[in-house]
């Protein structure tokens, strides 16, 4: 099992890889980092409203990039490890359409399993960290909009947003 450390603009957390529970996820997780994928994307989805839900990323602050990787899938790994608080998990659109987009989970949404959610690895420290991303736009930003113009976009109309600084895999 491999840690990964995200440095952000409000502290770090690290996360650790499991890829027992979910291979596929994890060897494409590993392929964005090899390509540093994840260097200054913002978390543009926080909903921690009317109950702490999760926190999204996963779509570059460069369009062209984001074109590359948008119809590149992959097909889903069975749920085994469950939804629970600091879970890292893809983000679907339906089976099999999982390409770059994670979320945390802040708390128990085990509920998620049944959907195919699967798990690819836990927040093994600076949990603390992730509940302070910024949520003060919630799910307002547009998601097509930050497809096409990246974190131009982002910067100009939510510019509190917080970001990934930088990933690095520790082991």
């Amino acid at each position: 099992m491999s840690k990964v450390k995200f440095e952000c603009s409000c502290g770090d957390f690290t996360v650790e890889l499991r890829e027992d529970w979910a291979p596929k996820g994890v060897a494409r997780f590993n392929e964005l980092l090899e390509q540093s994928f994840f260097d200054g994307i913002r978390f543009f989805r926080v909903v921690t409203k009317p109950r702490p839900f999760i926190v999204q990323f996963g779509i570059h602050g460069d369009p062209e990039v984001s074109a590359e990787w948008r119809d590149n899938k992959i097909k889903d790994d069975p749920v085994v490890g469950s939804n629970t608080e600091g879970t890292l998990c893809f983000a679907t659109s339906g089976p099999n359409t999982r390409t770059t987009q994670l979320f945390i989970n802040y708390g128990d949404n085990s509920f998620l399993d049944s959907q195919g959610f699967s798990a690819i690895g836990t927040v093994l420290e600076g949990m603390d960290t992730v509940r302070k991303i910024c949520d003060a736009y919630g799910e307002s930003p547009n998601q097509g909009m930050i497809q096409q113009q990246g974190n131009a976009y982002l910067e100009s109309k939510f510019p509190k947003m917080d970001y990934i600084i930088s990933t690095t895999v520790l082991d």
